[in-house]
């Protein structure tokens, strides 16, 4: 039987092979921007829409940089593929709350936004338990449905930092067709699990498998 400190000293060494196999380069990116998050808030609830759409901006464009990071030197890691849309989620949920907040968008699209989100995750979760399902890739209007959450939050806070500009006129155009996206591609990831209960690895819509942001 080994010694007690030995023993000690390899569970340290192993934690902390285990931590620097995943805190590579590209997910650095990631934790940054789950670290920026609160600047974006206070940015906004302040009024200081210049420098929360820098703030955003910026994340959006280490959400790039650590994807293609981590293509080009194969830093893809588990923890990676699971801990970029949780927070690239938690980044955007934060940005729209804020902005209900200061009466920029309506709160029923905020509500409509996380009840989406909270059934998908149910389901989701119920899958998992009761009919052993592992993979979840996202359809294709669950990746539209976000690339127009994002378009209409990136338009309302251009039209916010700069009140002359085109965006600001433009900004509200969105929120109904957001509105509607979302709560079809809602409606349809649900069906589209429903409509095969018994399948470990539904077929991806998309070309894709995986985690990802529906």
């Amino acid at each position: 039987m080994p010694p007690p400190v030995r023993t000690f000293q390899s569970r340290v060494l192993l934690i902390v092979k285990v931590v620097l196999q995943w805190l590579n380069v590209a997910n650095l990116f990631t934790l940054a921007r789950l670290a920026a998050v609160p600047f974006a808030v206070r940015a906004i609830l302040l009024g200081q829409h210049g420098r929360a759409l820098v703030i955003v901006l910026a994340a959006g464009l280490s959400d790039t940089v650590d994807g293609a990071i981590a293509r080009r030197f194969g830093m893809t890691t588990s923890v990676g593929a699971y801990l970029d849309p949780i927070v690239d989620k938690i980044f955007l949920s934060a940005v729209y709350i804020s902005l209900a907040m200061i009466s920029s968008v309506p709160w029923w699209l905020v509500i409509e936004i996380f009840t989406r989100d909270f059934l998908i995750l149910a389901f989701s979760g119920l899958a998992m338990v009761f009919l052993r399902m592992r993979r979840f890739p996202p359809s294709i209007w669950g990746k539209a449905s976000t690339f127009l959450q994002i378009l209409c939050a990136l338009l309302i806070m251009i039209g916010n930092a700069f009140p002359d500009t085109a965006a600001a006129r433009w900004s509200g155009v969105l929120i109904w067709p957001v509105a509607l996206l979302t709560g079809f591609s809602g409606v349809h990831y649900l069906w589209r699990g429903l409509r095969s209960p018994g399948s470990h690895s539904p077929a991806p819509i998309d070309g894709r498998t995986g985690a990802g942001v529906v």
